[in-house]
């Protein structure tokens, strides 16, 4: 299985290939309403720090833990520009787990276990692989999602 080959950003647009091609790619699940909001912040370190290196940061929203992504798109947009300033690509809401799982997500997770909560990650190759998860516990900045990092990032 491979990574989607058309992804659609929050305004409803398709996703440029571009964006993603030959870069390593951190998927993380998103929510506006969560105790691991604050996760936003590390993100958009994480994407400040490594984005010159090859690091896109794409989050996922998700409503399928605790209704706690209930927001239309603008609503969303909003919340996470005001809020935690961020300005990395957000895909349009997505079932992570079930049987409505996206296509992202049934390549992501392939024969794992469900994803438990929001802030789920995962980490993508260059060669489009995926190369590391990471439980929602797991803050941006903890050591051992850098080290995967500068890893794919070689």
């Amino acid at each position: 299985m491979a990574l989607p080959s058309t992804l659609t950003t929050l305004d409803g647009d398709p996703l440029a290939p571009e964006v993603l091609d030959g870069k390593v790619v951190l998927f993380v699940n998103v929510a506006s309403k969560c105790g691991l909001t604050p996760q936003y912040s590390g993100l958009v370190e994480l994407d400040k720090a490594y984005g010159d290196r090859g690091l896109v940061i794409v989050g996922v929203p998700c409503n399928q833990f605790g209704q706690q992504e209930p927001g239309n798109p603008d609503e969303i947009k909003a919340f996470t520009k005001t809020k935690y300033d961020v300005d990395f690509t957000l895909l349009e809401k997505q079932d992570v787990n079930g049987t409505n799982r996206s296509p992202l997500y049934q390549f992501l997770v392939g024969d794992g276990p469900d994803i438990g909560w929001n802030f789920g990650k995962f980490l993508v190759g260059r060669n489009g692989e995926v190369v590391a998860r990471f439980e929602p516990q797991t803050a941006p900045d903890d050591p051992s999602l850098k080290a995967a990092i500068d890893q794919a990032l070689g």
